[in-house]
């Protein structure tokens, strides 16, 4: 839920205030952001999956078929630990498991479910009728 205007202008003063007090104070707890955490695996996944491809490259251009398949594995790897760290930073979510005041009405069908979705609502109603 985001801040109200009112709320955001009080937790702005209370941040310069606590600048102004203890700068290095504050420079700590601005290093300890999980967003930097996050940022810095984000470019250390890129950096793996650039090595990734020099692999694979390598492995085509050589007769040895299991460095570009390693390349190939650690490009897919990287790939997948950067998405992962960037949902993580800023906040995207899978959109599983709805809650209540998100969920379709029963009569509604939702364009972008998905089947595992679906199964899941089916399997809910029948739940409560059987009750």
């Amino acid at each position: 839920m985001p801040l109200s205007e009112h709320e955001q202008r009080q937790l702005d003063q209370i941040e310069r205030a606590l600048y102004a007090e203890d700068p290095k104070f504050a420079q700590a707890v601005r290093a300890r952001d999980p967003r930097v955490h996050y940022k810095r695996r984000v470019i250390e996944a890129a950096i793996g999956f650039l090595l990734g491809v020099g692999l694979l490259m390598a492995g085509v251009v050589s007769k040895y078929i299991w460095i570009g398949v390693a390349g190939f594995v650690v490009m897919l790897a990287c790939s997948m630990w950067a998405l992962t760290s960037y949902r993580h930073m800023t906040g995207i979510t899978t959109g599983r498991g709805l809650s209540k005041e998100r969920r379709p009405a029963k009569g509604s069908k939702a364009p972008s479910q998905g089947v595992m979705e679906r199964l899941e609502e089916r399997w809910r109603r029948r739940q409560e009728r059987d009750r």
